[in-house]
């Protein structure tokens, strides 16, 4: 059956829209620009923006040097000062304004997130919605978690391409909530436009937002270091996580590090398997490119034959595809269960960690074919990889010690509880890890002994919205934990003297309820 592209997401449609609703985002030239001193200018170094869908190009990266950088951190620091003293309800009435804003362009934010990052359509909509409902919920309850509060000033934000909207811009709209002004760096591999229209409209409800592009290496001067800067959110990978850490310890700065772990799904005296397949089914949404997802299954040996009876299948069922074709141009979005990766290089990488761990004797029980009919005929699938996995990764290879951040599972059989426990904190601490046990009182005790800040018994573990905390345990959260009035705790100064909970190198601090 042919396909072809749905008109409503042709993407120079969806260009010519936001060029329109945000005109002083761009130049004459149509080049994005960065937003500096509350002025939208300097395109910088273009660099060329391709979309993980088809491979086309989406426009250019406006890449600044560090000189600029530092300009635009000073300018945002002055603005902090401005800001702190607007009262509460106005910084309420602002937000919502932006909020009001981001809703009217709901459906446009969704397909910008599916060209730049390639996610579905319908999991595209569920992060614009979570970004509004999220921060809605925040101005809801602001006024208690304010009280004996004030705002720390400039907060600077480097976060990941996977969520720019129900991460990126939900924290950036929380901080400015709160009182400080924030600078963000919009993430190299994807998120560019849907966040530059975010930020136009942030800017246009008077919200003291800046955006800046570059490298993360060149601008870490500005955006990490530079003294104007109160308090760091970064989101990322562990060794440029580690590296921001250790230039941070020192300075007595505010900082919340978001990194990786491997997050594992035991399954040890287990019978519900029809269960357990709806969860994996649903897991690889987005190709796992999550912090919070399951790459890596510790199975019970005599549940090995029931397991991948209830697994295989799973994977057979799994849709991947080009998200935004129909079989007429008037069709509504497939229903895939993921798209493309963020880029080809991505797909390389877990090439080169499969054949590592092939040559090295592990197996592979699944390798996903690409369907032609799943794409465009001809067109560029450098940057999609259908599910796979593997039994028995050797301990000498990357896929046994690395998070994959992509659509590739380790499984791992042990024989007994011990086992069970060291293989599944194979990593030094994890943001989530489950259990799937029909004895409570097991699942409790393995649920105990897991290195993971939230640990599930008998379904998974997520980010979580509104009230909800989240963090990590060892290398893969460092400072402040986020979430519900934990965030809003995080970028503002307390009483003397006040413990924040955390993770930080002279102590950890837990809440009772994760």
């Amino acid at each position: 059956m042919s396909h072809v592209l749905i008109a409503s997401a042709e993407w120079s449609y969806l260009l010519s829209r936001l060029r329109a609703l945000a005109p002083e985002a761009f130049d004459s030239q149509g080049r994005v620009l960065n937003l500096i001193a509350r002025e939208w200018g300097n395109p910088g170094h273009g660099k060329p923006y391709l979309s993980p869908v088809d491979g086309r190009q989406l426009g250019a990266l406006p890449m600044l040097d560090l000189a600029t950088a530092q300009y635009a951190v000073a300018a945002a620091a002055s603005e902090a000062e401005e800001w702190a003293r607007v009262d509460l309800d106005t910084r309420k009435e602002r937000v919502s304004a932006c909020l009001e804003l981001l809703r009217e362009n709901h459906e446009l934010l969704a397909l910008l997130l599916t060209w730049e990052i390639g996610k579905p359509v319908p999991q595209s909509r569920v992060s614009v919605e979570r970004c509004i409902s999220g921060v809605k919920w925040y101005v809801e309850n602001i006024d208690s978690m304010m009280e004996g509060r004030k705002p720390l000033g400039l907060i600077s934000n480097i976060a990941s391409w996977n969520y720019p909207m129900s991460v990126l811009v939900h924290a950036m709209l929380v901080h400015v909530l709160a009182g400080n002004a924030v600078i963000a760096k919009s993430p190299t591999d994807g998120g560019l436009l849907a966040l530059t229209l975010s930020m136009a409209f942030a800017r246009r409800c008077g919200l003291p937002v800046s955006l800046v592009s570059g490298s993360g290496g060149k601008l870490s001067e500005a955006l990490v270091r530079d003294p104007h800067i109160a308090c760091l959110s970064f989101v990322g990978g562990k060794a440029n996580g580690r590296d921001i850490a250790s230039s941070l310890y020192d300075r007595k700065k505010r900082y919340m590090l978001e990194m990786e772990g491997v997050n594992t799904y035991g399954i040890w005296r287990f019978s519900d398997w029809d269960s357990l397949a709806k969860q994996l089914k649903k897991g690889f949404e987005y190709g796992k490119q999550r912090c919070t997802a399951y790459p890596r299954f510790v199975v019970e040996r005599s549940l090995v034959p029931r397991f991948l009876e209830m697994y295989l299948p799973v994977l057979a069922s799994l849709k991947v595809g080009h998200p935004l074709l129909g079989e007429t141009p008037e069709s509504k979005p497939p229903a895939v269960d993921f798209g493309p990766l963020i880029n080809s290089q991505k797909v390389e990488e877990l090439h080169a960690m499969m054949s590592e761990a092939e040559a090295k004797g592990a197996i592979p029980l699944y390798k996903c074919r690409l369907e032609p009919d799943m794409f465009l005929p001809g067109q560029d699938v450098s940057a999609y990889l259908g599910p796979c996995a593997f039994l028995h990764v050797p301990r000498n290879c990357r896929l046994y010690h690395n998070e994959p951040f992509g659509p590739v599972d380790s499984i791992v059989v042990v024989d007994t509880e011990e086992e069970l426990i060291t293989e599944m904190n194979v990593s030094n601490g994890a943001l989530v890890a489950s259990i799937a046990c029909d004895e409570p009182e097991t699942a409790k005790r393995v649920a105990s002994e897991l290195r993971a800040f939230k640990v599930g018994i008998n379904t998974v573990r997520s980010r979580g919205d509104r009230e909800e905390v989240f963090g990590g345990i060892g290398q893969s959260w460092q400072g402040c934990f986020v979430g519900g009035a934990y965030l809003v705790r995080a970028v503002t100064e307390g009483p003397p003297g006040e413990r924040l909970f955390g993770n930080f190198p002279d102590y950890t601090l837990l809440p009772e309820t994760r």
